[in-house]
């Protein structure tokens, strides 16, 4: 296992710092490193690093707390060996600051005691500030060996980058969790509750793309007995209504999904887990003790906890195996709650109405989910159900392909990025909303389908809503896509799954049923909705259709090259940018009609009103691609 740098020990000096465990500790993990790659180059050119190796193998901490303590004059020849030692010391700065992974630890179990001085807030402060404060000790300790030596001379250069840790975690005891008997050496595991993250680091993973199904197990994958707790971070989840605790390996592959985690999901409450709250799933990624049909959730009756499990193999080492379990463990959950997930993005709009003319207008854009949320059917204060939307994500999973640069440019710097060197599907984890909005509930006034492939011609209109509620959920259950390559798909091929894989998928392409349980639940809530949706179109409370983004329709292979010259296009590659235009330009008109005619409906003199929409779509369907046009078009912030 290539070993992260876990640092527990607390420094304030230079002095402190080399003399703590965390330097020594790190001082191995790069020796061992340096001389395996010097292992490995030709046997030509061994006797060149065979010296090298040598020299190497011989340096202590020791070392380099006498450099920093001595203050007699050396020997030249001690001079010479000192700079050689700083100027490979100097290496391992930039080793640490660019492929390490280091997580700098702090305990605050006082934050679940009864001690009023510590809060949730001020926790997150001291995180923050403790990075902080270890970034400039360590710039502060390489100036000083430098300067020991005599190498520090002429201009000083500030570094670009900083040496802030991959993750800094504000960590309190696992045995606050109420985990029922068989899952009690997860208890050993410190729980995560508090972190800051460096942005602007790209990770590559052994992995690029989803190819293997996370499907209902008939077995429990969790190994107890071979379960061993200092191997493991854990990081408590707050995903829609539950609380699902993610457990991540701490080995390279596995260990680079925990800040993309942190920038996507919310954390769990500290006062549920104060009360002693039994998570409401479990996840682990990388067991390096499951085997290969482990991959998968189980429901343990029992217990009533869902476990989730991806084992610890290459192909699977990729970020979109940690995400999209937990949203499955999430869809399961609300399946069995009686609710509705919905595979989409959704954005509440704020509206407001001109004070002469009346006309709505988009005040702002929230995003409520960006790819995963659920409908609650509950009652208003007229006796009325109406399906309630609530979020998953705070932050994006996006995918670069379909972005253009102005949009790139404004998640610089909030973004943890993934296998950018990949060229297509490099993707880039960014915050998106608030946990706020994404748990408080709204009134779900539109929802349309993402069809990302039929071409139209210009000036036809992007969304179809005159049709029935049954012709329109027929399109849902269909679920027709055209890929760009990100699963098993072939880019450009067209595949359907049934309500966009609503994760797990519940039925395939051929109609047969893969989870015949949550199938069966998911077909009764899905008649409730039903029922309950035709009664709000009945009203004009709400509106269901078709919405055309015809994002993939340039590498879709059924459409000619004579059809998108009809449709207005001057090449197959503009389809992809002027395609998600068209759909946000009429978009924003739908928007203002159903906010004029909900106004109305509310008595007619209010200055504000909300209309949320939801997007139903797998990956590369639109979703994100036509929001990001919407707020260009509506100039809603100046990038």
């Amino acid at each position: 296992m290539e070993e992260i740098l876990e640092i527990r020990d607390g420094c304030n000096t230079p002095d402190q710092l080399v003399k703590s465990l965390a330097f020594a500790r790190y001082l191995k993990i790069y020796k061992r490193e340096f001389i395996e790659h010097l292992q490995s180059m030709p046997a030509s050119r061994q006797h060149e690093a065979q010296p090298r190796i040598g020299f190497i193998k011989n340096i202590e901490p020791r070392e380099v707390v006498a450099i920093l303590d001595n203050k007699l004059i050396a020997s030249k020849e001690q001079q010479e060996r000192n700079r050689d030692l700083v100027r490979f010391l100097d290496g391992a700065f930039h080793h640490y600051r660019g492929r390490a992974y280091s997580r700098l630890v702090r305990l605050h179990n006082t934050v679940v005691a009864t001690d009023d001085e510590e809060t949730p807030d001020t926790v997150k402060e001291k995180v923050t500030r403790k990075a902080q404060l270890l970034s400039k000790l360590i710039l502060e300790t390489r100036r000083a060996l430098l300067h020991k030596v005599g190498l520090d001379i002429g201009v000083r250069r500030t570094q670009g980058l900083s040496v802030l840790p991959n993750v800094t975690a504000g960590e309190i005891s696992g045995h606050y969790l109420n985990l029922p008997a068989d899952y009690v050496n997860l208890a050993y595991v410190p729980l995560t509750v508090a972190a800051d993250i460096q942005t602007g680091v790209n990770y590559n993973t052994p992995s690029n793309k989803r190819a293997l199904p996370f499907y209902e197990l008939p077995h429990n994958p969790f190994h107890p007995d071979s379960f061993v707790p200092e191997e493991w971070v854990s990081v408590a989840l707050q995903v829609g209504a539950w609380l699902i605790v993610a457990y991540i390996h701490k080995s390279r592959g596995c260990i680079e999904m925990e800040p993309g985690l942190l920038n996507l999901f919310p954390f769990a409450n500290i006062a549920d887990i104060q009360k002693g709250r039994c998570p409401d799933g479990v996840f682990f990624f990388g067991d390096p003790n499951a085997q290969d049909n482990d991959l998968g959730y189980y429901w343990d009756e029992v217990h009533q906890v869902l476990v989730g499990c991806v084992p610890n193999r290459d192909p699977l080492k990729y970020f979109g195996y940690a995400k999209k379990p937990i949203l499955t463990l999430h869809n399961v959950l609300a399946i069995r709650n009686g609710e509705m997930p919905l595979h989409c993005g959704c954005t509440r709009y704020v509206m407001r109405f001109g004070e002469e003319t009346g006309d709505p207008y988009i005040a702002d854009m929230l995003i409520k989910a960006d790819d995963m949320g659920r409908v609650a059917l509950q009652g208003g204060t007229d006796g009325q159900l109406r399906p309630q939307f609530y979020g998953t994500e705070t932050g994006a999973f996006a995918c670069l392909d379909g972005f253009s640069e102005q949009a790139k440019l404004s998640m610089h710097g909030r973004e943890v990025g993934y296998n950018q060197a990949f060229g297509s599907n490099a993707r880039q984890i960014v915050p998106v909303t608030e946990a706020e909005e994404v748990a408080q509930a709204d009134v779900l006034d539109v929802l349309l389908y993402m069809n990302n492939f039929t071409l139209l011609e210009d000036g036809a209109c992007t969304i179809k809503v005159d049709m029935s509620v049954d012709e329109a959920i027929e399109n849902f259950r269909l679920g027709e896509r055209v890929a760009a390559g990100s699963t098993q798909t072939h880019r450009g091929s067209k595949e359907s799954s049934y309500w966009a894989n609503p994760f797990p998928l519940l039925r395939d392409a051929q109609g047969k049923v893969l989870h015949p349980g949550l199938y069966e639940q998911f077909q009764v809530n899905e008649a409730r909705f039903i029922s309950e949706v035709k009664n709000l179109i009945a009203r004009d409370e709400m509106v269901i259709g078709v919405a055309y983004s015809q994002l993939m329709a340039g590498v879709y292979q059924d459409n000619s090259d004579e059809d998108i010259a009809r449709c207005g296009y001057s090449s197959r590659e503009r389809i992809e940018q002027e395609g998600p235009v068209r759909l946000a330009e009429d978009l924003i008109g739908l928007i203002k009609k159903r906010a004029a005619v909900k106004r109305e409906q509310l008595g007619g003199r209010i200055s504000q009103v909300s209309v949320t929409v939801a997007l139903i779509g797998d990956s590369r369907t639109g979703k994100s691609e036509t929001a990001e046009k919407m707020e260009g078009i509506l100039s809603l912030q100046l990038v």
